[in-house]
């Protein structure tokens, strides 16, 4: 799919693919709206997090109709269907990058998956989500139209404030910390694979 694909779709409208616990793809195209009405039909999303070369994150101050005003990983997107075919996780992040931050051509690691539901009033969240993690030192250009603003943040004393504050931050974001965590991403350098297949590919975006 390319970002004009994608983007040509209205949100509601969008049409995302719902999947199995395990992450599976079911063959079934589920509209948006649809898919986070009462308690939803689980499908695919991802969530991106970039870090700098003083090992802080970045992490966005939401703006959305769900869980909105929460901190969150830097970006966070669905993996969508259009007439063009169905994104790859790869596809979707690099799409979120670009759209959020007008950012290209980074080089991203997956660190893993979980599944998860939330609910945020008469709506929810119910997902099968991709953990991608990038390093990034340069300048960018948010979409005040997806987030209230940013902040770089030590990776450490971002595990610090999700563990004290949960509140604070959206839900896949609280999970997500658990795959960077058992991924080694909160070692020293989140460059050091001691713990993770050193031989896992990465993909750039």
């Amino acid at each position: 799919m390319t970002r004009a694909d994608s983007e040509s779709l209205t949100t509601g409208a969008q049409l995302l693919l719902a999947c199995d616990p395990s992450g599976r793809f079911t063959g079934q195209y589920i509209r948006r709206d649809v898919a986070h009405a009462g308690d939803g039909q689980r499908h695919l999303a991802i969530t991106v997090l970039l870090y700098d070369a003083q090992h802080r994150v970045l992490l966005q101050r939401r703006r959305h109709q769900l869980f909105d005003d929460v901190w969150d990983f830097t970006g966070a997107t669905h993996v969508l269907h259009s007439p063009a075919g169905d994104e790859t996780v790869e596809q979707a992040t690099a799409r979120c990058l670009d759209r959020e931050y007008g950012l290209r051509d980074l080089v991203v690691r997956s660190y893993g998956a979980f599944e998860y539901f939330a609910r945020d009033g008469p709506n929810c969240e119910n997902e099968y989500c991709a953990v991608l993690v990038g390093e990034y030192t340069g300048e960018m250009r948010l979409n005040a139209d997806v987030a209230y603003g940013v902040r770089w943040i030590h990776k450490t004393d971002f595990a610090h404030e999700v563990e004290q504050s949960p509140e604070m931050f959206s839900p896949w974001a609280r999970a997500g910390i658990a795959v960077l965590r058992q991924g080694g991403f909160f070692n020293p350098d989140p460059r050091d694979l001691t713990t993770r297949d050193a031989s896992e590919p990465q993909t750039r975006v």
